[in-house]
């Protein structure tokens, strides 16, 4: 998987987003084994932007690993300084899963209240949940269950 190509202005922002994080993965002396890569790809999928601390001396092995988790995981190099590597990967699509026993959940809805002629009408921003409705009158109430005639009450 080839890693992404960013522009300067893009990783300049990733970069300036990046500043007030903390490593979420770290490098030991064994250097970049298979748990550290999966590890990087859970946190990338997570997050999306992230640092990893490498716990090495030497400048060209850790652009080395920068340069491979880069390409193994398909994410783009944003900066290498000290013992500090940001990468970034675009962050998955979620799957939104449909849950039919949900109940309607709460809206907001705008209620126009009208005063004298020749005013404005008063503007109020309401949030109905969903075991609530709106009046006529443009109060909120409770909702009553729906009403069953006599006759199917009777066949029950």
């Amino acid at each position: 998987m080839p890693q992404i190509e960013l522009t300067p202005a893009q990783r300049r922002e990733h970069r300036a987003d990046a500043h007030h994080l903390a490593p979420v993965v770290m490098i030991g002396g064994d250097g970049l084994t298979e748990a550290v890569v999966k590890e990087v790809d859970a946190a990338l999928n997570a997050h999306g932007l992230i640092k990893v601390r490498v716990h090495g001396d030497d400048r060209d092995a850790r652009q080395a690993m920068l340069e491979q988790l880069c390409d193994s995981l398909s994410a783009a190099p944003i900066q290498h300084i000290g013992k500090l590597l940001v990468l970034w990967r675009p962050l998955p699509a979620k799957e939104k899963t449909l849950d039919e026993d949900r109940k309607p959940g709460p809206r907001d809805v705008k209620v126009l209240k009208f005063g004298r002629p020749g005013q404005k009408p008063e503007v109020k921003q309401l949030r109905v949940l969903g075991n609530q409705r709106l009046t006529a009158g443009g109060q909120v109430k409770r909702a009553k269950p729906k009403q069953k005639s006599v006759k199917k009450r009777q066949a029950d």
